[in-house]
């Protein structure tokens, strides 16, 4: 078959996958590929190379995967492998190839029992395409059972959304690196395709070189290696959107604005915020504005998921209210605007968000709101990065030392990481070879491995350059597409003509006073509840502490309350200056002692509080007890003073830590960490215990700031073996 021939069979898989087939039949001029589009299929199925696709959204990247997997199936190939990072993308994925006659399944983790059928349906060819997680490559039973003989039966591999191989880029995701295993083991001749809308120079680089598909050594256009990659990088101007920034002068000014200009906005879209608490709270103050809106974080579950989706891709709602965990595999086409209540810290991860807007429409509108605590959440989520190398030691030898696997819970005690960042980490070490997961946890492989702190440092630098680059994304007075695409090292990079900077703001900042004042009123109503612990970490018992399984109901404490969420917009602006390390100590200032005040008055008069006369564990507290800071001593014994006084509550005395663990603090990293060092520390001076034991009711426990939640959890069940009835924890803050 020739080029032309090859052409015209790939245009009329096309016209089936667009659903214009009777168009054709009619007689109609039928669907056409792209020229790069085209230049991808052509070498995936004629010359069965590998190529890496660099194309914005919306482009249609999916289209060349469909097609060539149409065309190799009819030529007796495999089925089409899809590695894919979100279950959204599949369900949308899947829908789209049966439109085009292709038979799709999906290997995941919500259907492990359909595994073995899929794989008898693999065998007997009757599936065209197999998308699979990331997630699932370096599953125990998925690699060691499935993948071998899916990795032998595969007639195409495609890499969607490759950036996350990168960890130069913005969302490194370390599942991903898997894919080199899968990639040496293809059989030969086995074409390959790497997707991504969102990718610089150097991290299309990397991606290249991850995946195989580095350049030639030679020039290919001019008769360089035969099997060298193609790599096809297109424009990344999106002509349907019109990218705005507009500065408020604060929260309450940023959530009255949504609130006053959302029906304004054309059709239905996103409102992206930086943190789960932020999504909550402005959500809430929307709906009672009576906005139409739904949320959407990493805390929603699965099915509420899967409904906020189906409500917005229906219109039925004006806007989901989401973070980054509404990003890769959402697909709307008629998505009308996408609003950022706060700036993301990478130019790329704003472009790829923003880029859910206007696939199929002439005109979206893109709003940029920042604000002052964007920063503060930068620095949070910048901590989380790739750990010390005296902390990946101690994991290694710790995996070493043991004469069975070590699930993530038995680590916990012997390492000083926080389980995601612990599961992250082993997942780096697994792909470099240092450790293997198994059934049952992972061990260590024993093979040398080396800390590239050169590596990690340059991609800290990298963040910092990225968060620069948003600064002067919001302050440029220059066009803002071509920033982003100057961001992107797009070299057709030009001015768009459409955004603020081009053509004149199309957004004031006009709020109404009524709004304004409910949105104040909204963010100055302190109080949110402080769930208490009720399970000891897993593992304390090897480490020496004994406490194991479900913290009995009387040593426990009660559900407690805070201020208010660091990550919030409210009260978290107020309260972030006041805990930095860098605040320094003094006495808590009067407007958040009186918000205190009000929260303990919430507290006795809603549902179940000591006014209500609520039985059992909710009387009136008796005595005021606070926890010993070695921060901020004299701001949390002020606070129990003035609690004290106010409500006319004896101040019993402080919980402190011993002598010997004064030289150092609890870390805060993991739970059975945290309590391991919490159980030597803490204790009850003898004053304190005989208060506590004449005391005839509930304490209220008095601290500054619950991060884990286990210095409430230790010190409480001192206070409830010394006698107390009850113990009501009150807090400035917690963190998320």
């Amino acid at each position: 078959m020739n080029d032309s021939e090859l052409r015209r069979e790939a245009d009329s898989v096309l016209t089936r996958l667009v659903g214009s087939a009777d168009a054709e039949t009619a007689g109609a001029e039928p669907a056409r590929l792209r020229e790069d589009q085209w230049r991808a299929i052509e070498a995936l199925v004629a010359e069965r190379r590998r190529a890496l696709v660099v194309q914005r959204t919306g482009w249609g990247k999916s289209a060349v995967y469909f097609v060539a997997t149409a065309l190799l199936r009819t030529r007796g190939s495999g089925p089409t492998v899809i590695v894919s990072p979100l279950l959204a993308l599949m369900r949308n994925q899947v829908a789209a190839a049966e439109r085009a006659g292709i038979h799709a399944r999906t290997i995941n983790s919500a259907n492990t029992e359909e595994w073995e059928a899929i794989q008898a349906e693999i065998t007997e060819g009757a599936v065209d395409v197999l998308l699979v997680s990331p997630e699932r490559l370096n599953n125990p039973d998925f690699r060691d059972e499935v993948l071998p003989r899916l990795t032998a039966a595969t007639g195409l591999l495609v890499v969607d959304e490759a950036h996350c191989i990168s960890d130069w880029g913005h969302d490194f995701r370390p599942d991903y690196r898997r894919l080199r295993t899968m990639l040496a083991e293809l059989p030969p001749g086995v074409p390959v395709l790497a997707t991504t809308a969102t990718a610089n120079a150097r991290v299309t680089a990397d991606v290249a070189e991850q995946l195989g598909t580095g350049a030639p050594h030679g020039d290919a256009a001019e008769g360089g290696q035969a099997d060298a990659a193609l790599v096809l990088r297109g424009p990344l101007d999106r002509e349907s959107l019109s990218l705005g920034v507009l500065r408020l002068p604060n929260a309450a000014h940023r959530m009255a604005w949504l609130a006053d200009h959302l029906e304004k906005l054309p059709g239905s879209g996103i409102v992206y915020t930086l943190t789960v608490a932020a999504a909550e709270e402005v959500t809430a103050f929307l709906r009672a504005q009576g906005r139409e809106v739904g949320s959407y974080t990493g805390r929603t579950e699965h099915a509420e998921r899967e409904a906020a989706e189906a409500d917005l891709l229906a219109n039925r709602v004006k806007a989901l209210v989401a973070t980054s965990a509404l990003g890769m595999g959402f697909d709307k086409p008629d998505l009308g605007f996408v609003v950022h209540l706060g700036s993301p810290s990478s130019p790329i991860a704003y472009y790829q968000q923003v880029g859910r807007a206007g696939r199929g429409v002439e005109h979206a509108e893109v709003l940029l709101l920042p604000g002052p605590e964007d920063e503060a959440i930068w620095r949070y989520f910048a901590s989380l990065s790739f750990p010390a190398e005296e902390q990946v030691r101690r994991t290694l030898e710790a995996l070493a030392s043991s004469e069975r696997p070590l699930s993530l819970p038995a680590l916990e005690p012997q390492v000083d990481l926080r389980r995601s960042r612990l599961e992250t980490m082993l997942k780096v070490l697994d792909v470099d070879g240092a450790v293997r997961r198994v059934r049952g946890g992972w061990t260590a492989t024993g093979q040398p491995w080396t800390y590239d702190a050169e590596r990690y440092a340059w991609v800290a630098r990298q963040r910092e350059s990225e968060q620069q680059a948003m600064r002067e994304y919001a302050a440029t007075t220059e066009c803002r597409m071509e920033f982003l695409r100057r961001q992107l090292d797009d070299e057709s990079a030009a001015p768009c003509g459409r955004c603020d900077n081009c053509s004149g703001a199309r957004f004031d900042s006009h709020v109404s006073d009524a709004m304004l004042e409910a949105a104040r009123g909204e963010l100055a109503r302190p109080g949110v509840e402080v769930e208490p612990r009720k399970m000891w970490p897993t593992g304390l018992p090897a480490v020496g502490v004994p406490l194991k399984g479900r913290i009995p109901a009387d040593q426990q404490a009660a559900a407690g309350r805070a201020l208010g969420r660091l990550s919030d917009i409210g009260w978290g602006n107020r309260l972030r200056p006041l805990l930095t390390p860098q605040a320094g100590d003094g006495p808590v200032p009067d407007d958040v002692a009186q918000a205190a005040v009000e929260v303990l008055a919430d507290w006795a008069k809603g549902p179940g509080g000591w006014a209500t006369g609520a039985a059992d564990g909710s009387a009136r507290p008796v005595g005021v007890v606070t926890v010993d800071s070695r921060s901020r001593p004299q701001l949390v014994r002020s606070l129990g003073e003035r609690i004290s006084s106010v409500g006319r509550i004896p101040l019993l005395g402080t919980v402190t830590y011993t002598e010997h663990a004064a030289m150092g603090a609890p870390s805060r990293s993991n739970g059975a960490q945290r309590v391991r060092a919490l159980h030597a520390a803490l204790t009850l001076p003898e004053p304190l215990e005989r208060a506590v034991a004449e005391a005839d009711g509930p304490l209220l426990l008095v601290d500054d700031f619950a991060d884990t939640g286990w210095t409430l959890a230790v010190a409480a069940r001192l206070l409830r073996g010394a006698g107390a009835s009850g113990v009501l924890p009150l807090v400035l803050a917690v963190q998320g």
